[in-house]
C-alpha cells in the first residue's frame, strides 16, 4: 500500500510541478530540459521505490501511474473545466500582427519564440504579417496569417 500512495503522490506532485511550469516546458526540449528531465526521472524513480527495487513494486507502481492518468483522462473527458484546469487552454500571444506583450510574458515566450514558429510553419519573415499566433495546450505555437 505504501508503493502505491507514495506513485499517487509523485503523480500529483509532478503533475503541480509541471503545471506551475507551464506549457513553455512541454515544447521541443533544449539540451538543459533534457538533463533536467533526467534529473527529475532518477529523483521521481528514488522516491517512488524507496527501499524497495523488487519487480512486484515496481509493476505496482506502473500499474498505479496509469490508472491514475487513465482516471484523469476519463474525468476530462466528463468535464470541460477539469480539462482547462488540468491542460489549460490556447493563449492568443499575437493579434493583427501585434505582439500581446502580458500573454507572451504569461506563456513565457519572446518574440523571437513566435517568429521562428512563423518562419518555420509558414514561411512568414515580419510580425505584421501574423494575423494569429496561438500558444496552444501542448505548447506549440500555432501561426495563422492574413492571406
Amino acid at each position: 500500500m505504501d508503493a502505491v500512495l507514495r506513485a499517487a503522490a509523485m503523480y500529483f506532485v509532478l503533475m503541480v510541478l509541471f503545471r506551475i511550469a507551464g506549457r513553455r516546458s512541454l515544447t521541443e526540449l533544449t539540451t538543459f530540459d533534457f538533463v533536467l528531465l533526467l534529473i527529475i526521472g532518477e529523483a521521481t524513480q528514488q522516491a517512488l521505490l524507496g527501499d524497495d527495487f523488487s519487480v512486484t513494486n515496481a509493476v505496482l507502481i506502473i500499474a498505479t501511474l496509469i490508472a491514475i492518468d487513465v482516471g484523469f483522462s476519463l474525468a476530462k473527458q466528463r468535464s470541460k473545466r477539469l480539462a482547462k484546469f488540468l491542460d489549460g487552454g490556447p493563449t492568443v500571444v499575437v493579434e493583427n500582427g501585434k505582439p500581446l506583450i502580458h500573454r507572451m510574458k504569461q506563456a513565457r515566450i519572446t518574440e523571437a519564440d513566435v517568429m521562428e514558429a512563423a518562419r518555420s510553419t509558414q514561411g512568414v519573415l515580419e510580425m505584421k504579417d501574423i494575423k494569429y499566433a496561438i500558444m496552444e495546450r501542448n505548447g506549440a505555437i500555432s501561426i495563422i496569417t492574413g492571406q
